[in-house]
């Protein structure tokens, strides 16, 4: 027995991008005007016996011309009228109604054409002026959605996250969210530019694939020698050449779940706490910071806000346990643990 939707509840809509151009759409409006304009053209001038014209008395194949264009858009002077019911009827019947839907698609073109076009680029010029600092997330996928989510969770602004992606759908999710997209190949300088990637202060990249995943990267690199960039890989063998490309950071979702379920043959505690560390909804999690002054000097095991257990230096990580830990140096950044509910700024 086919199940019918409760009452409220919405029944999703397939959706699917028009094979047409801008310009054929305009084309096919423009060719309805026309087409309707002829029509009542055709009528006006079989029924020209119904109309009568005031300065000359006759009606010519001109005077239905006009006739039908000031009627067509409300102008009428009243030279020329229609005189039997027939007539009449036919105006108020047929070209009033032809009239309204005149307006509606002049009014629609125009808005699509000229001022929706106007207004969304004047949108985007004013974004790409005071975009700086933002975080760019190139693919918007299961894990870059997720990515995403977790920033907001973390107290990231969803204002300053720029998410770009080709599935109109992936961008009108984040859209949703409250984030600047941009629907558009991500391995295209003019991409990164529109998206000013130099201003931004990190990039991760997610893109399904990991191939793409590793254009963008070299792409983006090309672009920002000293940019950070987190990349997502599916494929182990993929690490190094992601890390060739210029990623700062490769993760290997499927290696991190090898490494939960790993744990987890352990005690079931060990994969709790893991993804704790890895949650902003944890009651523990990591956290990375550039130390502060009045840390300088003092051992890591008495920096100030959690627990640390890792320091780095110099592109080189220092574990708790190892003599470089024992005295914070300028310029050290640190990994600490700190409780779940506590969201310090991000250096």
């Amino acid at each position: 027995m086919e199940r019918k939707p409760r009452l409220g509840s919405q029944i999703p809509l397939l959706r699917q991008k028009s094979p047409l151009s801008g310009w054929a759409q305009f084309g096919i409006r423009v060719g309805l005007l026309f087409a309707l304009l002829a029509f009542i053209v055709a009528v006006h001038w079989i029924d020209r016996e119904s109309f009568v014209d005031s300065v000359d008395g006759e009606i010519s194949f001109a005077d239905v011309i006009y006739f039908t264009m000031i009627s067509a858009t409300t102008t009428g002077y009243g030279d020329i009228v229609p005189v039997t019911e027939e007539a009449r009827l036919f105006d108020a019947l047929v070209v009033t109604p032809a009239r309204i839907f005149f307006i509606l698609i002049l009014a629609g073109t125009a808005y699509t054409f000229v001022i929706k076009r106007t207004w969304d680029t004047y949108l985007m010029r004013r974004l790409q002026r005071t975009l700086s600092g933002h975080i760019v997330v190139a693919g918007y996928g299961t894990s870059g959605g997720e990515a995403v989510d977790e920033l907001i969770a973390r107290g990231e602004d969803p204002r300053k996250i720029v998410v770009i992606d080709q599935n109109p759908e992936s961008i009108a999710k984040a859209e949703r969210l409250g984030c600047i997209v941009l629907q558009a190949d991500a391995t295209r300088d003019e991409t990164m530019e529109a998206v000013r990637l130099r201003q931004a202060n990190t990039m991760i990249i997610s893109a399904g694939r990991d191939d793409t995943s590793i254009l963008i990267c070299l792409t983006a690199r090309h672009l920002c020698p000293k940019l950070h960039i987190s990349l997502a890989v599916r494929a182990e063998d993929n690490e190094f050449p992601a890390r060739a490309a210029g990623a700062t950071t490769v993760i290997n979702p499927t290696s991190f779940a090898g490494l939960l379920l790993a744990g987890s043959a352990h005690g079931a505690g060990i994969a709790d706490y893991l993804a704790d560390l890895a949650s902003a909804t944890g009651r523990v999690r990591l956290h990375e910071r550039e130390i502060e002054n009045f840390e300088i000097g003092k051992p890591l095991s008495e920096v100030a806000i959690g627990l640390g257990v890792r320091i780095l230096r110099n592109n080189k990580a220092i574990g708790f346990w190892e003599e470089g830990a024992k005295k914070l140096e300028t310029g050290d950044r640190i990994i600490e643990i700190i409780p779940g509910f506590a969201f310090p700024p991000c250096n």
